[in-house]
């Protein structure tokens, strides 16, 4: 264990909503529990309103507010850059901990890791660069996480592709934990609160929509699935562009109106435990991806998953124990998964998604993270 330092955390946080968001505060509470003094510098706006092309990017309740949290980070701001830097520096911290995940962020981070006389800096990498980023995002992410001293990952996989990107530079993983969620109610209750079939088995797919998740893919799956009336599929999450109106013309072009329900908009937190609650089985038909905050969350509620086998998703969702890990881009083996979902698989899938439960906690995500810092500490100079 890293004895107890002074870091600078950068990154998202209450009023946030996201992944990003969740995953940073969650952080600054665990370090603050394992004894460290953590300073929390976080974002007064995130993006152009044109880069955001979901809804608002706020959500009160989705985070919660932390003491001592600067509300002072801004990447549209570059003039109050200076000031910022010189605030974080002032705090005189052993190390800094910064989160990366776009490119929109990138100027901001250069700037930031480029001061004279700054601690060794830690990145948090959600993504080593935007999904489906071109050269340019590419080289943005390089520019930011070469300027780091180590970095930390959500997959050994991904940890595996940062150290031959970042040849010297000291690398760990921990996947992601999942949040503390409210109380969730019974299968029966769930299922007459969302006005589900008692009698169909239930497929959720949850979260953020966007193109690489593959929700296209699932719908064509489900227009081919044999038996296909023993299903219901629900949809629910925000689709970002035009993707909510893809979806509404693909579930009648497909005649999927009596199998699949569309629930196109933000899912607050406090409604997800009963959408868990209610299904049997969640799904993640990714295209690609490097790993994934759903599975964990669906798995410490005792749901399997059916994942497609793409970045850290096999090494949280264990193929035939708590889920079922299909080809990536198939609709024939998401089709042929679920026809083999029989009562008696699903339920031996359920036992191994409970035995999951407790296996990967923030308090040894945080462990993970203290020994890189104690890793890059240890560095001359």
């Amino acid at each position: 264990m890293l004895v107890p330092v002074k870091l600078v955390m950068f990154g998202p946080g209450h009023p946030y909503r996201g992944g990003i968001a969740r995953t940073t505060s969650e952080l600054v509470q665990a370090l603050r529990r394992r004894g460290h003094e953590v300073e929390f510098f976080s974002p007064r706006r995130q993006y152009p309103r044109w880069l955001y092309p979901g809804g608002d990017d706020r959500d009160p309740a989705a985070c919660p507010a932390l003491p001592g949290t600067r509300a002072v980070l801004d990447p549209l701001a570059p003039w109050k850059w200076r000031e910022v830097r010189r605030a974080a520096r002032a705090v005189g911290a052993t190390a800094w901990v910064v989160p990366y995940w776009t490119w929109a962020w990138a100027g901001w981070w250069r700037f930031l890791l480029g001061a004279s006389r700054r601690p060794p800096a830690v990145a948090v990498v959600h993504n080593p660069a935007d999904h489906d980023a071109g050269a340019v995002r590419r080289l943005a992410a390089r520019s930011v996480l070469s300027r780091c001293q180590g970095l930390f990952a959500h997959a050994r996989s991904l940890g595996r592709h940062l150290e031959a990107q970042f040849p010297g530079a000291p690398v760990a993983s921990h996947p992601i934990p999942p949040p503390e969620l409210t109380k969730v109610p019974d299968r029966g209750e769930a299922r007459r609160l969302l006005d589900l079939p008692e009698e169909r088995r239930v497929a959720l797919f949850l979260g953020l929509i966007r193109p690489y998740k593959g929700v296209e893919l699932l719908l064509e799956a489900f227009s081919a699935l044999p038996g296909r009336e023993r299903w219901l599929l629900v949809v629910a999450g925000e689709p970002w562009g035009g993707l909510g109106d893809r979806l509404r013309r693909m579930v009648g072009d497909l005649d999927l109106e009596r199998l699949v329900r569309l629930d196109l908009r933000w899912i607050p937190e406090s409604e997800i435990p009963t959408l868990l609650a209610a299904a049997d089985v969640v799904v993640l038909p990714y295209r690609s991806g490097s790993q994934s905050a759903v599975a964990p969350i669906a798995l410490a509620s005792g749901v399997p998953v059916v994942a497609s086998a793409v970045g850290g998703l096999p090494e949280v969702v264990d193929d035939g124990v708590n889920g079922v890990l299909v080809e990536p881009g198939s609709v024939e083996a998401l089709a042929r998964t679920f026809d083999e979902l029989d009562r008696e698989r699903l339920a031996a899938l359920t036992a191994g998604a409970r035995a999951w439960r407790g296996t990967v906690t923030w308090d040894s995500y945080a462990a993970a993270l203290e020994g890189l810092l104690a890793r890059v500490l240890e560095q001359p100079g």
